[in-house]
């Protein structure tokens, strides 16, 4: 269902957004303990520090809940500038190994330095991201084809297999640092504190604030360079601009939740389908998508293993999986 208006490409945005004010809401309220909308209005009208209804929502449930719509918006907007740049369909943090170099970096900091704070582990996740992104261009972009959308994937996946052997390897030296951070490798919202988001989240906002303005330009880009610079665009401005927005957001996700997969694939592709490849309207709709597919995810995961939880990396590789397979074999179908 293709939005053709730019009213109703508004309207679908902002009905998007109550979906995920509902989640959100939902989120807060349903979980492995026993609670209900009564007592998570109580638990902000009339708190109760003794109550553990009242801590459970607070303490527990409201950072983790943020921390999903966080890093789901940042994955989200991050793979979509991520596939207008390369003009890949098939690009994303994840696919293109960005969320493993920054993985690396964390886990090597942690197993080095298991004092480190989290503001301490959010900036080395933002250099191992930034370094995962210059290794994928710098191969990709080798030969004399230049940077072709195959390459640029092949590229992403020997840095993906590169980053987590080396990752392995760490773990595997230092079985505390296995244990402490064996949930958070696949993926996990749970556990978060505000705390340890706090220091996080400027990054993540630096990297909104940055991909707000790039609506235009991206679809400037998405002609072709050649017509971008033909039409005044400073196209190597745009493109930094751009990846630091996809460093900043990629490498605060991997820091405040793990290196979680396919979101930043699969949400491009479905904000397309809705709202057309006009990028002014495909990047807020992204943030959204990405925010509703991440709690909601993280919701199923209390579910369906019930009483135990799963990672919601592992919900979000269920739905991406099959969805990349199935991706790859169109793309590679056509050339």
């Amino acid at each position: 269902m293709l939005l053709r208006s730019n009213a109703r490409r508004t309207g679908g945005i902002l009905f998007g957004a109550g979906v995920l004010f509902l989640l959100f809401l939902v989120s807060n309220v349903y979980g492995y303990a026993n609670t209900n909308w009564e007592s998570f209005v109580e638990a902000y009208r009339h708190y109760d520090g003794s109550s553990s209804e009242h801590i459970i929502i607070r303490e527990v449930r409201l950072p983790r809940a943020i921390t999903a719509a966080l890093v789901g918006s940042a994955l989200g907007l991050a793979g979509a500038i991520m596939q207008a740049l390369t003009r890949n369909p098939m690009a994303s943090p994840g696919v293109l190994g960005v969320n493993s170099g920054a993985g690396l970096f964390v886990v090597a900091v942690v197993s080095w330095m298991p004092a480190a704070s989290s503001f301490m582990l959010g900036w080395f996740a933002l250099l191992g991201a930034a370094a995962a992104a210059v290794a994928v261009y710098a191969i990709g972009s080798a030969g004399l084809e230049g940077l072709t959308p195959l390459k640029l994937t092949l590229a992403g996946a020997t840095i993906a297999a590169l980053c987590g052997s080396f990752t392995a390897s760490l773990l595997i030296a230092d079985e505390k640092t296995l244990e402490s951070l064996l949930f958070w490798l696949a993926g996990s919202v749970e556990g978060r504190r505000l705390e340890h988001i706090g220091p996080i989240v400027p990054f993540l906002i630096a990297g909104f604030a940055l991909s707000s303005g790039l609506g235009r330009s991206l679809n400037l880009i998405a002609v072709g360079e050649d017509t971008a610079q033909g039409l005044g665009q400073n196209t190597l401005r745009v493109k930094l601009i751009a990846l630091a927005a996809v460093v900043l957001m990629a490498g605060g996700s991997v820091a405040m939740a793990g290196p979680i997969g396919f979101v930043g694939l699969v949400v491009p592709h479905v904000a397309r389908r809705l709202v057309g490849v006009d990028y002014r309207f495909v990047l807020p709709c992204c943030a959204v998508l990405g925010a509703i597919l991440l709690t909601g995810a993280d919701i199923a995961a209390r579910f369906i293993a019930f009483p135990k939880d799963l990672p919601v990396g592992v919900m979000t590789a269920m739905i991406g999986a099959p969805f990349f397979i199935w991706l790859a074999r169109k793309e590679w179908g056509r050339s």
